[in-house]
């Protein structure tokens, strides 16, 4: 259902550690490096990515819209490294559970 929902409308990957309503309700999984905290400083003039130049900045995309969302201030929040455990689960069960918020051994923000 997660997938049916998010899929369509925010071009969710199913990460499992969803992080849309601090990132403009912009996946960063979409960036073709998968970065999750930001831009990768290979952004084009053109405001392109630098791998795919075909597509917008993934990043420069999240920082517009975070900017019309009344809690814009989380857009500068530190997020945890992906667990690539959780990939293709779901992101909401996740929170419930507390599991997306488990972070890898000898990470700390």
């Amino acid at each position: 259902m997660e997938h049916a929902v998010k899929g369509p409308v925010f071009d969710c990957r199913m990460c499992g550690q969803c992080v849309l309503h601090s990132t403009g309700m912009t996946c960063p999984m979409t960036c073709p490096k998968t970065l999750r905290n930001g831009p990768c400083g290979g952004v084009r003039e053109d405001g392109r990515c630098e791998v795919d130049p075909s597509m917008r900045c993934v990043w420069l995309r999240a920082f517009e819209r975070s900017r019309r969302l009344p809690w814009r201030g989380h857009f500068t929040d530190l997020r945890p490294p992906v667990d690539n455990r959780l990939a293709g689960s779901s992101s909401w069960i996740n929170l419930l559970t507390g599991r997306d918020r488990r972070t890898p051994p000898g990470w700390q923000p």
